[in-house]
């Protein structure tokens, strides 16, 4: 079988329980990030594919070939795993040009000079930085030496590259850049990329593939389209989206497939596959709700308590009692003053139900389900202030 297999993984540091029970499938050519709060074990995994970690139990195997197994404490070295690994600090050797730090590991394996050349030059016109091949890592910006790591990496054109946080150290518009540098590197390469970060964004652009870990556990891979539009827990879907997803605690009923649910934003009916065991959580994400200045039919009426002007789109945090938020998205400029009553609108199929008490995504049946009607009066049921 080809691709990366993690089985059964588990990882100790003293008595921390790092890994557990990891169970990943990385299938051959894909983009898999490794996405997840500091400290939930996806920089872990990453060290224990490439060995430079070695779990306690389990079993690894790439491209059809076992390279950990923990019960019988066999662990083949990084250099028999056939990867590269590109680290968050870039790891340029200071005195050495930028076509000296590629060529380096062509180098060290007695490579001809003239392939190390061809095989440098192209990686150097795969990441644009041939007109810099004479200079020092000292002269080049840090999206530049970012590049030149990468090139290094690819230059032995291996069929697995794993990379550490790559972005991080560099400023919003260079990190924009290079995202979309690395994409186009996958499509061109064809090389399975295993990515590590905490930044969803950068999951969400960049994957084929996003596995999101919490507290050492893997909880949901998926591609990002679904990881995005349906998180499995509500812990998932607190962590995915940016601006923060909206959450509407509310009471419900079950009958004959169908949850209603009763909360300030009105009463919506949804169909589901198995009641939830009580109370409900909903989840509309900003950009979800739609804001009319005029009273429309089906509208739940908010007030707005700020607005927050951000060039390209708007951000509107709206209330109904001065206490509880709720964020809106609008693409573009939209200015109303504060306190203006608004009607505002979402789409059935757009909102997430949570089971409150275990905090799991309530599956969708097949029905229709419909919109919400006017709010239930003094429910109780509290919007979900986000963190901006």
């Amino acid at each position: 079988m080809s691709g990366i297999k993690l089985e059964k993984i588990n990882k100790y540091f003293d008595k921390n329980h790092i890994l557990k029970n990891l169970d990943l499938y990385i299938e051959d050519g894909d983009f898999m990030t490794l996405l997840g709060p500091s400290g939930c074990g996806k920089t872990t995994t990453l060290r224990v594919i490439t060995g430079l970690e070695n779990p306690e139990e389990g079993i690894l195997t790439i491209n059809g070939k076992e390279m950990i197994n923990g019960a019988k404490g066999f662990y083949a070295p990084p250099s028999k795993r056939g990867l590269n690994l590109v680290f968050q600090s870039y790891a340029l050797w200071p005195h050495m040009t930028v076509f000296d730090n590629v060529a380096f590991g062509l180098s060290i394996n007695k490579m001809p000079k003239a392939e190390i050349r061809t095989k440098v030059e192209n990686a150097l016109e795969k990441m644009r930085i041939s007109k810099y091949k004479d200079r020092y890592p000292s002269e080049l910006s840090g999206g530049q030496q970012q590049r030149v790591a990468i090139a290094r990496a690819i230059v032995t054109e291996p069929r697995i590259l794993l990379l550490d946080e790559p972005l991080s150290n560099l400023d919003a518009k260079l990190r924009l850049e290079m995202r979309a540098e690395l994409k186009r590197l996958h499509r061109e390469l064809k090389t399975t990329i295993v990515y590590v970060t905490h930044d969803q964004v950068e999951a969400l652009t960049l994957s084929t593939k996003i596995a999101i870990f919490f507290e050492g556990n893997m909880v949901q891979v998926d591609t990002p389209r679904n990881i995005y539009r349906h998180p499995i827990d509500i812990r998932v879907a607190d962590f995915i989206g940016n601006p923060k997803i909206n959450f509407v605690d509310a009471d419900c009923k079950y009958s004959n497939g169908m949850i209603i649910t009763t909360s300030e934003l009105g009463a919506l009916v949804v169909p589901c596959t198995q009641p939830p065991s009580g109370k409900v959580t909903l989840a509309i994400y900003p950009e979800d709700i739609q804001i009319s200045s005029e009273k429309v039919e089906g509208g739940i009426p908010l007030s707005v308590y700020s607005v927050m002007p951000a060039g390209s789109e708007t951000l509107f945090q709206l209330t109904t009692s001065g206490e509880n938020l709720i964020l809106a998205k609008v693409i573009g400029e939209l200015d109303l003053p504060i306190g203006k009553m608004v009607w505002v609108t979402f789409p059935l199929e757009k909102v997430n139900v949570y089971d409150k008490e275990t905090g799991v995504l309530v599956e969708r049946g097949n029905g229709e389900g419909s919109a919400p009607s006017a709010p239930a009066a003094n429910l109780g049921a509290k919007l979900g202030a986000s963190s901006f």
